[in-house]
């Protein structure tokens, strides 16, 4: 397929689709989505395919949405960008066929969400995850994190911003599945994939089905769906704090903007 940023190939039962953005850490701009789910829609519709595994080409899996990206000129362009977003991460949980995530470097944001949507995650031991989100002033776009970690920690990760969570928390948290040695998790996801292609097909696709639909009953969508509302609102919103950390960002840069942001109140930066 004549794509751009994303590669699509196809290796016998399994479809592998790759963030090809290396050089900007893979960051999911507007080709990047449509291309996205172009791939999905060619592995969904291939009857061949019988497993989806998704990866990052370069030194991370994706940095996330690429900040800037979103058309501000109305609410409803607004509202637009963020429910494609939103639909874009919700279709690798709704995929009628298992999809599995080999995640190395950075997962952050929308990329991170993308990964929790996924049906399992293989990270490598250099992977850092997080949702820093609301260090620029933005909203959750997906908030699966409560639904596959628990409020405790998932209210820890999102309030405090962070950013740099190693793999191994992250399996402890129920976020990933398998770590791997550095270098070995698209294999490592391969081979998962490999496994899941064996089974029967049709009694797979149901026991996903009933596994979605459990979620559904206690109120996945609907509460998903208000979270974005909120996003949309935080989005929307133009609070002295925000508009001052654009104000940052848009004359010194982004790592200028953050200083800012953290060291008005003495925070020690993630990490240090």
């Amino acid at each position: 397929m004549p794509f751009e940023t994303v590669e699509y190939q196809r290796e016998g039962s399994l479809a592998l689709i790759t963030l090809n953005r290396p050089d900007k850490h893979n960051a999911i701009d507007a080709a990047m989505m449509q291309e996205l789910a172009a791939a999905l829609d060619a592995a969904e519709a291939d009857e061949a395919v019988r497993a989806v595994v998704l990866h990052g080409a370069g030194r991370s899996f994706s940095s996330g949405f690429q900040i800037g990206t979103l058309d501000r000129s109305s609410p409803d362009a607004v509202r637009r960008g963020l429910r494609a977003d939103f639909d874009l991460i919700l279709r690798f949980w709704d995929s009628p066929k298992p999809t599995v995530a080999a995640v190395h470097g950075y997962c952050l944001g929308g990329a991170f969400e993308l990964a929790l949507a996924c049906d399992t995650t293989v990270a490598s031991t250099d992977a850092l995850f997080g949702e820093p989100e609301l260090k620029f002033g933005s909203g959750i776009v997906a908030l699966l994190l409560p639904w596959v970690t628990g409020p405790k920690q998932a209210k820890q990760i999102l309030f405090a911003g962070l950013d740099r969570i190693p793999a191994e928390r992250a399996e402890r948290l129920g976020l990933v599945n398998e770590v791997v040695a550095p270098g070995d998790h698209l294999e490592a996801a391969l081979a998962l994939a490999r496994r899941m292609a064996t089974v029967d097909q049709a009694a797979l696709r149901l026991t996903k089905r009933a596994i979605n639909r459990s979620y559904e009953i206690m109120g996945f969508r609907e509460a998903l769906l208000q979270a974005l509302e909120i996003d949309t609102a935080i989005e929307l919103g133009d609070s002295p704090e925000a508009a001052e950390f654009r104000e940052i960002m848009r004359r010194d840069g982004l790592k200028a903007a953050l200083a800012w942001r953290e060291g008005r109140f003495g925070a020690t930066p993630e990490g240090d």
